[in-house]
């Protein structure tokens, strides 16, 4: 390990000591032990060996790192420990001033094209930028310059996809999302406030192994965390279809567990995983919807920050009447039960389909006659 510490104080600038105190720092700061130091520093040290992670900060809540620090497969300390080097990091860094600038600088030129960078937080445009600066530099330049020599680019949570709550009008400072100051960059998107660090993880995880990005939608997220809505995965979903809904916060139906549709909730125009992957391991409905609180779209660009609270949602799918009949006034009009009611549904649409194939069947009969 001599000549890769020898190696790394040429390279960043820095002694065996002084860095050596630099990971015990971050060590302390993540709850790691001294073991666990050392391990980092020799993961540093040895930077070809796993990719190189700058890791950026604009506007925001620092939510993104809060739930990455809660994930558990793989913990974080793993991640930066035996996956990747992390070594820049603006919340956690444990140094602060010159020196650490001067290592990030180092590092993105010693591992051009090879680095990947993480860009948190929204990025002010309005007056040049300056309502964002570290170092001196704005939070727009950083983000140029580091985005020029990456070898992948994300764009993790909605203030950095699309500028999530800082972009909400009047938008003072202009800001906006990765996406929009990168022109002719693949900008990954994994939007949420704070967004699952399982997407994140999967990404990078699927950039380690094969060396390219994971599938994207046409908006550049992730599709398998993003392709499917929050209402068609809802646990709530059999009260929507049975028009089963809470009306006010902790009225009967709430109680219930009823579909919070009339209270505000985003999740039928919402695209996420939220419902499947909930959030910090604990299971039993860890996620907004499942404790009680409707989707307020925070994945969703033009929907989150954007739509007022108390406004339906537009549904993607099904969308009912917003004076739609709950199952029982249902069954006390038609004397159907909600069994018989489903049956009939499913009857229905059968008998819809088949005369829609039967038109068809008969359209193409009727052009072979005309022909002959």
């Amino acid at each position: 390990m001599k000549g890769d510490f020898e190696t790394l104080e040429k390279r960043l600038g820095v002694s065996r000591r002084d860095f050596l105190k630099y990971c015990t720092g971050i060590a302390a700061s993540l709850g790691l032990s001294t073991s666990d130091a050392i391990a980092m520093a020799e993961a540093v040290a040895k930077p070809k060996k796993r990719p190189v992670v700058i890791w950026l900060h604009g506007q925001e809540c620092t939510g993104p790192t809060e739930s990455l620090l809660r994930s558990e497969h793989p913990t974080l300390d793993r991640l930066i420990l035996e996956m990747v080097s992390l070594e820049y990091h603006q919340t956690l860094d444990s140094g602060a001033g010159h020196k650490v600038e001067h290592m990030k600088e180092l590092s993105m030129k010693e591992n051009a094209g090879k680095y990947l960078l993480v860009v948190e937080g929204a990025i002010p445009t309005k007056d040049g930028g300056v309502y964002c600066k570290i170092a001196g530099t704005t939070m727009l330049d950083h983000t140029i310059e580091a985005a020029e020599h990456a070898a992948a680019i994300i764009a993790f949570g909605s203030c950095a996809s699309w500028g999530g709550v800082q972009s909400a009008s009047p938008n003072p400072t202009g800001a906006q999302g990765a996406q929009s100051v990168l022109p002719g960059k693949t900008v990954v998107n994994i939007p949420g406030c704070p967004p699952n660090p399982y997407n994140f993880l999967a990404t990078v995880m699927h950039f380690l192994t094969f060396g390219t990005l994971p599938e994207l939608d046409n908006q550049n997220r992730p599709k398998f965390a993003y392709g499917r809505l929050i209402h068609e995965n809802c646990e709530r979903r059999p009260h929507f279809d049975a028009g089963r809904f809470a009306k006010e916060f902790g009225d009967e139906g709430h109680k219930k567990g009823y579909c919070l549709y009339k209270l505000g909730c985003k999740g039928p125009e919402t695209h996420a995983n939220c419902p499947a992957v909930e959030f910090n391991d604990i299971g039993g409905g860890t996620w907004p919807i499942g404790v009680g609180h409707p989707c307020f779209g925070c994945a969703e660009e033009g929907v989150g920050f954007t739509k007022p609270l108390f406004s339906l949602a537009d549904v993607k799918t099904h969308t009912p009447p917003n004076q739609f009949p709950t199952i029982e006034q249902r069954e006390e009009t038609s004397g159907m039960t909600a069994g018989a009611a489903a049956v009939g549904g499913a009857a229905i649409g059968a008998i819809v389909g088949a005369a829609a194939v039967a038109s068809k069947k008969l359209g193409s009969s009727e052009s072979s006659d005309s022909q002959e």
